[in-house]
């Protein structure tokens, strides 16, 4: 089989292939879930008034619509993907490592900060000349609900958006645009250029929405939007995985003041 020969192998090239798989994202992933999930309890206390990542409500919300309430319906929907997966990838005979996840964290820590600093170096260049009022970009992700929840709570929040903004931007999003561009344009890269660029100007957009969504300012978005951009790269290039575990880990540097 393809994955058992590059097995034997062994060195990058071996792992830059089998971590873009769908096996390897899906159980990369499940770490996040668990966290956020068992986490997001225990700071809400269990109160009626529940605090939770957008894209987490999004999800729950039409998972209950064919009657799967609260947790049961993303429980259900994990155990969906997983199947799913499963049938998909059944015939590579995907060799799963340990190591790998742990080099996968890294890898996407990585990423995290230096995708940081380059996309605050672009926007910081851009508006130096005094077009926008330029604040800490590094910071932005998550500075509109620091006045509600505390830092407890944002941490835990920054795992839910690594996982859940990722599944609805990334690979709902990004990938349906995709999905539906392609018999339109006449070459592949063309549409996932146009659903790449969309669904980071939606992505960015929805930071502004809602009681807990910043104050629009043309800088914060431009630095969303090329955050968004290197999402997708990241999720075309290095798989779902990658990305969710970028971006929580960028949402937790910030959080954590140690970018910013």
């Amino acid at each position: 089989m393809e994955y058992q020969t590059k097995a034997i192998a062994g060195g990058r090239t071996e792992y830059f292939s089998l971590t873009r798989t769908a096996t390897y994202s899906y159980l990369a992933a499940l770490p996040l879930f668990l966290a956020y999930e068992i986490l997001i309890l225990v700071v809400n206390g269990g109160g009626t008034a529940q605090i939770r990542v957008g894209a987490d409500v999004w999800i729950k919300q039409a998972m209950s619509t064919i009657g799967a309430p609260g947790l049961f319906s993303i429980g259900l929907l994990v155990i969906l993907i997983g199947t799913g997966v499963y049938f998909a990838e059944r015939k590579k005979n995907v060799p799963v490592y340990g190591r790998y996840f742990l080099l996968m964290i890294g890898e996407s820590l990585l990423y995290a900060i230096v995708v940081a600093f380059i996309v605050s170096y672009i926007v910081g260049a851009i508006f130096a000349a005094g077009l926008v009022n330029v604040e800490a970009f590094t910071g932005t992700a998550m500075s509109a609900q620091a006045s509600g929840p505390g830092k407890i709570e944002m941490l835990v929040l920054s795992i839910g958006a690594g996982l859940y903004e990722e599944l609805v931007f990334r690979v709902l999003l990004v990938g349906g645009l995709y999905w539906g561009i392609k018999h339109l344009a006449s070459e592949k890269v063309t549409a996932y250029l146009i659903a790449a660029v969309v669904g980071a100007a939606i992505f960015s957009a929805v930071h502004y929405i809602g009681p807990l969504g910043d104050v629009f300012e043309l800088s914060s978005f431009f630095f969303r939007f090329l955050f968004g951009l290197a999402l997708n790269g990241l999720f075309l290039v290095r798989g779902f995985g990658v990305a969710a575990w970028t971006h929580a880990l960028y949402d937790i540097l910030v959080v954590s003041q140690i970018l910013g």
